[in-house]
């Protein structure tokens, strides 16, 4: 992609992003935490419908290994617009392995960004993490490849479970 088509994709993400992110700010002023993520995911789910977004629900995530496309049973709780996912999630904190997770998803589905969104917080900005995957966002991130940030998240996720 030439330079102009990859900034109107960033573009495109970002404000897509934005405009999801305030979609689950109002559900969470209204609703609060402490609820169950399908709660959260019913809300979502209406107010993408309202607004006019194009999704994707509990869309099935085959894993592909060497030449066989396996069905392992994953799900991604949205894809918004055929190009941003989606993970929620109502949890206390978030640990590296959720932001492992995201970042497989995306690299299996080949997309560019995703979202991870804790509703189970007094204030929702604290639970709003934004993953990039390859080369879009690589100013965003900082550049670091996809296998490296992965192999760090599973490492501090080791040292989580430890102890």
């Amino acid at each position: 992609m030439e330079n102009a088509n990859l900034d109107a994709e960033r573009q495109r993400l970002n404000e897509l992003s934005g405009k999801v992110i305030g979609l689950c700010i109002e559900i969470h002023r209204e609703l609060g935490p402490g609820l169950l993520e399908s709660a959260y995911e019913e809300c979502l789910a209406y107010e993408l419908t309202k607004s006019g977004h194009r999704f994707e629900r509990q869309r099935a995530l085959p894993v592909r290994y060497k030449e066989v496309q396996l069905d392992c049973g994953y799900r991604l709780d949205f894809v918004i617009e055929g190009v941003l996912i989606l993970e929620l999630k109502a949890v206390t904190e978030f640990h590296p392995i959720h932001e492992a997770q995201l970042l497989t998803y995306l690299k299996l589905d080949k997309k560019s960004l995703g979202l991870l969104i804790n509703f189970n917080v007094p204030v929702l900005k604290k639970g709003v993490k934004r993953v990039a995957c390859g080369n879009l966002f690589k100013e965003e991130t900082g550049g670091g490849n996809f296998f490296g940030r992965l192999l760090s998240l599973l490492c501090a996720s080791t040292v989580a479970w430890l102890r």
